[in-house]
């Protein structure tokens, strides 16, 4: 688009993290402005799993961080060997979704990122129904191949969009300020601005 920057069509399907298995398929346009800002994404998509079942797998992960008797904690997932312990897959499951929304915010048309590390995790006990983690997440970024470390605050509900806040360490190891935009499997996206926390 002239004066604006360039606009992609895409197709493609998705997999169920976990498992691998087949979560539907996708029609897309991304829209990358010339001035540094994220892409504009229109997204459609036709999931293999029924609503009820996305909801019921979000419950499931939902009761078994409440059932903690005590907060999540650990660092290096996973670990070198590429081993997740099975206590920290919640916290893991969380991760991959809340740095999603960095790596939207980050990627470039020359530049994206992948979640390569959480090096730490900790969960805040609340009074409400929400639950709350703090993260420091490394980001591959490509084609660079730098590790670029996140500190992400992501609070979730089943049934309402994932709240991420986060900052990120850039090339200089200076801090640059982030917002969030996250999204609850597939109850949509929400977005919160606002300083640091």
């Amino acid at each position: 688009i002239p004066d604006f920057g360039h606009k992609y069509y895409l197709q493609f399907s998705t997999e169920d993290y976990r498992t691998g298995e087949n979560a539907g398929s996708c029609l897309a346009t991304v829209l990358y402005p010339r001035k540094k800002s994220p892409p504009v994404v229109s997204i459609k998509c036709s999931h293999t799993k029924d609503q009820n079942e996305i909801q019921e797998e979000d419950n499931r992960l939902y009761q078994r961080i409440r059932q903690q008797t005590k907060p999540i904690a650990g660092s290096n997932i996973p670990d070198s060997y590429g081993h997740i312990e099975p206590a920290l897959e919640p916290a893991w499951a969380l991760a991959v979704a809340g740095s999603s929304s960095i790596m939207w915010e980050k990627s470039t048309e020359d530049v994206g990122y992948f979640l390569a590390q959480v090096k730490s995790v900790k969960q805040w006990m609340r009074k409400d129904n929400f639950i709350e983690f703090d993260y420091t997440v490394l980001l591959h970024e490509m084609p660079t191949q730098e590790m670029i470390s996140c500190h992400m605050r992501l609070t979730w509900l089943p049934g309402h969009p994932l709240r991420v806040k986060h900052f990120c360490a850039s090339k200089k190891h200076r801090l640059e300020e982030g917002s969030g935009l996250g999204s609850g499997s597939a109850a949509g996206l929400s977005e919160e601005r606002g300083a640091n926390f």
